[in-house]
């Protein structure tokens, strides 16, 4: 039994009974009060399991699926062109369209080019051929009709024009050695860099229970990379605390020389509008041949 003082109305002190079980109830139910009041101060602070490297890697690359179109800027180095920059604007779907104005610093004073892709028609102003355009700004590029794969190849640099470094990103998942690097911040945002290698043929695997459209567009880059004779690549990839992937570096060994690019995402999902060049500053390569033949 558990005794309790109590103070009467006459102000004499008195001695009541409380049993025990009551009183046992009491002190559980301050003890759950206690508990629960703990549970939550350390919820507060509490961090969910850290996702592993390769878990957050994949969940990057699945927030690509969701990229209608990006601003991005690209600088490195390329085989046969050399050290690039640039900063292009690109629209995934409904179809796609791009614009990109680019510099190629080892090409001397020809290396300046701007580019526009709009229903399948390339455009490209400046560098060398503007010399032979007859006082016309453009030189256009017909792509469903010559063939894109074949004339973009021989394009160089300006192949880049119709690929989608978003798709390219997402290269990592293909790495069987990724690994968290540390934090660094991407033009002013927290990121968290991963590294990896893998060989195409990683690449190639690793896609085989993606989707047929995905698999299309990863396939396509692929093929840009082994061309110049590249079979493996040293990726860097930068996420932010939203699993957005804000940038990537990618380098390999190629037969003409080293690759080494890194895309800095710049805007994604904002509106991107191409327009084609005005029809009376557009040369066309008949023209130039004819021109080329008068000469």
């Amino acid at each position: 039994m558990l005794w309790i003082n109590h103070v009467s109305h006459g102000g004499e002190s008195e001695k009541n009974f409380v049993s025990r079980p009551a009183h046992r109830a009491a002190g559980a139910g301050l003890a759950a009060l206690l508990l629960a009041a703990g549970a939550a101060g350390c919820g507060k602070g509490e961090e969910s399991p850290e996702m592993t490297p390769a878990a957050a890697v994949a969940k990057a690359a699945k927030n690509t699926e969701d990229i209608t179109s990006l601003r991005y800027r690209l600088n490195g180095s390329v085989p046969e062109q050399g050290r690039i920059e640039a900063e292009a604007s690109m629209r995934v779907k409904p179809e796609v369209a791009m614009s990109m104005k680019m510099k190629a610093f080892d090409q001397g004073t020809d290396g300046t080019v701007e580019i526009r892709l709009v229903d399948k028609v390339m455009y490209m102003s400046g560098g060398a051929a503007a010399q032979e355009m007859g006082g016309k700004s453009w030189l256009k590029f017909d792509l469903a009709a010559m063939g894109a794969d074949k004339e973009l190849n021989q394009l160089g640099t300006v192949s880049r024009a119709d690929r989608n470094p978003a798709t390219e990103s997402t290269f990592l998942t293909g790495a069987k050695d990724v690994k968290k690097v540390g934090e660094e911040k991407v033009d002013g945002v927290e990121t968290t860099r991963y590294s990896g290698t893998l060989t195409l043929d990683d690449l190639r695997t690793s896609s085989k229970d993606e989707a047929k459209e995905t698999r299309e567009r990863r396939e396509k880059s692929i093929e840009q990379y082994e061309k110049p004779g590249v079979d493996k690549l040293a990726m860097d990839m930068r996420v932010d605390g939203e699993d957005h992937t804000e940038r990537f570096r990618m380098r390999g060994d190629a037969d003409k020389g080293p690759l080494d690019m890194t895309f800095t995402f710049l805007d994604v999902n904002k509106p991107v509008e191409v327009a084609a060049p005005p029809a009376e500053d557009v040369a066309t390569l008949e023209d130039l041949m004819a021109g080329a033949s008068a000469g």
